[in-house]
Order: C-alpha cells, then sequence, then structure tokens
C-alpha cells in the first residue's frame, strides 16, 4: 500500500485549516471582482505589517508567473539577469523569464551549495561591456536554494554592495521564503528590503495555500503598469479574494510561519534519522525543509516500490521535502525504509 504522506515536494500538501478557513468565509457572500474585494486588500495590508514595509502588493496565480513577470518588469529585452546555475528561473521555468521580458538573457554563476558569491556576480558583470552583449540588469537569489540552503542576512547585504556598485536591482524567488525566515530566525524585513532586495516572490502554494503567489515590491517604482503586465498575462483573477483570502488565514496569528516552522523541523528529524544510518550521506547541508540524499539507484528503486515518491534531483540526489502536513511517524517510517533499502 503506497504511504499516505509523500515527501517529493511541499507541493503534493494539501491546504491547511487556516487557509481553508478564510477561503470558506470569502465564499459566504458576493464580493467585487478582478481584486476590488475586500479580502485583497486585508492580505496586501497584512503583507505590509509583517514585512514592516509599504510595499506594492500583487497576487498571481503560480511561481513561474510570479517569477517571470516580477523579473520582465525589473528589466529590458536587451538586459541580462544573472542567477546561480541551479536556480529555478534557469532550470525548470521553460524560458518563462525570457518570454515574458521578450528576451532578457540569463546569465548563470556559480557558487556553492546553490548560492551566488559577490564574486561569481562580479565575474559575470565585468565579463564583457561591450554594446554586443546584454547589459546585466538584474540579480535574482533564489531563498531558500534550489539545493535547500539559505542565505544569510549577511551574505545578502554583501551581494547588495556589489550589485549598488554596478547598478543592478536585485530579484528574491522565496518559493520556500517562509522556511527561511523559520530556519535563519529573522523578521521577513531583515532578509528582504532591509538587506537590499527590490522585489520578493512570496510563495503560498508552498506553505498551505491551494494556489496563489504574493509579488511584493519594496521598489515601488519597478510595479508601475505592473497589473497591466499581469492582466496581458492572463495572471489577472476574476475572483481574486479566493486567491487572497487564504493569504489572510495564513497571516493571521503567523500560520505562515508556524507553517515552516514545522516543515524544518520535520526535516531536522529526518536529517537525524538519516544520519544515524551506515553509508547514507547528505548530498548537501540540510538548512530549511528539504533533505538531500546521495542514494545508489538500486535503493531509490525500492523506496519506490514501498510506496515512497521523492524526486531525483541535481546530481543524482534523492530530494525529500517537508511540509506543514508532515508528521514525525510518516518521517520515521520513511526513515526505516531507507535503512532496509540500504541494507538489502
Amino acid at each position: 500500500m503506497p504511504h499516505d504522506e509523500q515527501f517529493a515536494s511541499d507541493n503534493y500538501a494539501g491546504i491547511c485549516p487556516e487557509a481553508w478557513d478564510f477561503m470558506a468565509r470569502a465564499n459566504t457572500q458576493d464580493a467585487s471582482a478582478y481584486g476590488e474585494d475586500p479580502w485583497t486588500q486585508m492580505a496586501a495590508d497584512r503583507l505590509r505589517e509583517t514585512f514592516e514595509s509599504d510595499c506594492e502588493v500583487f497576487f498571481v496565480f503560480n511561481g513561474t508567473a510570479a517569477n517571470s513577470l516580477s523579473l520582465a518588469a525589473m528589466c529590458q529585452s536587451f538586459h541580462s539577469v544573472i542567477c546561480h546555475e541551479l536556480a529555478h528561473v534557469e532550470t525548470d521555468e521553460c524560458g518563462g523569464p525570457e518570454y515574458a521580458s521578450n528576451g532578457s538573457k540569463l546569465l548563470v554563476g556559480d557558487g556553492p551549495n546553490g548560492k551566488l558569491t559577490p564574486e561569481s556576480i562580479e565575474r559575470l558583470v565585468t565579463r564583457r561591456t561591450d554594446i554586443h552583449y546584454p547589459k546585466p540588469r538584474v540579480i535574482t537569489l533564489t531563498q531558500s536554494t534550489e539545493v535547500g540552503t539559505l542565505y544569510t542576512v549577511e551574505e545578502l547585504k554583501a551581494i547588495r554592495e556589489v550589485a549598488d556598485r554596478y547598478g543592478l536591482r536585485i530579484h528574491m524567488d522565496g518559493a520556500r521564503f517562509a522556511n527561511a525566515v523559520a530556519a535563519l530566525d529573522v523578521s521577513p524585513a531583515e532578509i528582504t528590503w532591509k538587506a537590499g532586495v527590490d522585489v520578493l516572490c512570496f510563495s503560498g502554494t508552498k506553505n498551505g495555500l491551494a494556489v496563489g503567489e504574493a509579488i511584493l515590491f519594496f521598489n515601488r517604482q519597478l510595479a508601475e503598469d505592473f497589473e497591466w503586465r499581469c492582466k496581458q498575462a492572463g495572471q489577472l483573477a476574476s475572483k481574486m479574494r479566493f486567491i487572497s483570502a487564504p493569504w489572510c488565514g495564513l497571516l493571521e496569528n503567523d500560520a505562515w510561519l508556524k507553517n515552516a516552522q514545522h516543515a524544518n523541523a520535520c526535516a531536522a528529524r529526518l536529517e537525524e534519522g538519516i544520519r544515524q544510518l551506515d553509508g547514507v550521506e547528505l548530498c548537501f547541508p540540510r538548512q530549511a525543509n528539504a533533505v538531500f540524499v546521495d542514494l545508489p539507484e538500486a535503493v531509490q528503486t525500492e523506496l519506490r516500490a514501498r510506496g515512497w515518491h521523492f524526486y531525483t534531483f541535481i546530481g543524482g540526489a534523492a530530494r525529500f521535502v517537508c511540509s506543514w502536513s508532515s508528521t514525525p511517524e510518516r518521517i520515521d517510517e520513511l526513515v526505516k525504509d531507507i535503512a532496509a533499502a540500504s541494507a538489502a
């Protein structure tokens, strides 16, 4: 029998109770369409309170749209966007940023554990400066990264210094931003606008929502006409309240942070269990809610035969991601099965 709970992605998890409750509340009576409803206003205001910023807030359906449209708003088609070679915008957006921006080129840099460094950014910026090459304009950072690691406040500020030196803007792909806030034990403001981030794409889908991402423009000038960009891209929801109201549930009483803390704690439990197994190694430091394990192909095949779902990820690693709904019991079952499959 397949296990009830899976670890392939936090996208597998259902809707958390707080989000479900507010979606039901939004369904009790009619409301204006296209975001002109009280729920959307409430969600935007709560995000501003959470981030201690009078930022511009927009809601879209998914992360690909959030990243692609916000990056397109930050540069022209003749510009380039600097990202890590493992970044989601490079490996998993099907050319979305290039498409939305009418051709802005992604320049890929390197860095340990999935993170760009000031040095790698500077190398890309200074590699060519002639008119025949797209001009660097934006740095995009994934927080937490594609390999589950974190940019510290100090690292973000160091990158901001390079950005200021070369007139670059900073975008943050926050698919698992909540997990980063929980793991670093900082305020959302400290690892966004206070550290020099201009625009954040804040995921709700991986944190307990059914659908919906929030785009926060801390640099409000970059948000000029952004609502038209969303409309043209098919990202203006007519019944917007069913995207925004669940955000009210996440933001009320910090459910978003508690969800992330729980997911991180479950990943830490999984890490601890795996470290007790002989011959099983982690591929990257476990810093948020994802655990990357070096498992032979035969072991991965056996785990799938036992009903476990997980991704074979970067470098052939098995990726296990915990969510708001993960349970210690299932994690212990997974560790037990990894041990059995490895010993076979």
